[in-house]
């Protein structure tokens, strides 16, 4: 989960502004857009409702920062799980072990992912939200395809299969992991999950 330091109302001397939106961030994704009010995010960034204005815009201009904060997040999650040296199963399996520690890092209860979470809903009714969360879902498309493409140049996947739909799958699971770990799955079945998950698309 984003850490953050607790500070005091008010636009602290020493502002850092990607401390103040990780902490945006974690208050939309606990609570959603809708229930999420300017007193809560004041008050989990220690500034004041100008200084939260003057930095970051208003609510909805927040909640697309906080968007692309966590695309941010998740990317370099996926430079971290994807080391130019492993087999694509170690890949595979490190980018899930991420996204999984990620969605049950709330301190009472799984987050999920906040895409899926906390996003989905605004995106129905926002053409911004919505091109910003399908961006963030071909994101995911793209950095598995890429992979899979890789390891079928290296023989570890069969070169006939469509790696664009196997990159597909790959990222699909993401959001069965994220929906299901906020609905206060057993980790360890998620897990089980991961495995079968694998071995579909590697075999």
């Amino acid at each position: 989960m984003v850490q953050k330091e607790k500070l005091k109302r008010g636009r602290p001397r020493a502002y850092d502004p990607e401390a103040a939106l990780d902490s945006v961030l974690e208050v939309f994704w606990r609570a959603g857009y809708a229930a999420s009010s300017l007193d809560d995010i004041c008050a989990a960034t220690g500034m004041n409702r100008p200084s939260v204005y003057a930095a970051f815009g208003d609510k909805r201009a927040l909640f697309l920062k906080a968007i692309e904060r966590y695309r941010e997040i998740s990317r370099g999650h996926m430079r971290d799980s994807f080391g130019p040296d492993q087999p694509i199963r170690d890949k595979l399996r490190s980018a899930y072990t991420r996204a999984l520690n990620l969605y049950y890092s709330g301190a009472d209860t799984p987050l999920g992912c906040f895409m899926v979470g906390a996003v989905v809903n605004e995106a129905v009714g926002d053409p911004e939200i919505r091109a910003a969360f399908a961006e963030g879902l071909k994101q995911f498309d793209r950095g598995f395809t890429e992979q899979i493409s890789k390891a079928q140049a290296r023989g570890e996947i069969d070169a006939g299969k469509d790696a664009e739909a196997l990159g597909q799958l790959a990222s699909s699971a993401l959001y069965y992991l994220a929906t299901r770990s906020r609905a206060g799955e057993d980790r360890a079945v998620l897990e089980k999950f991961v495995d079968s998950t694998i071995d579909l698309i590697c075999a």
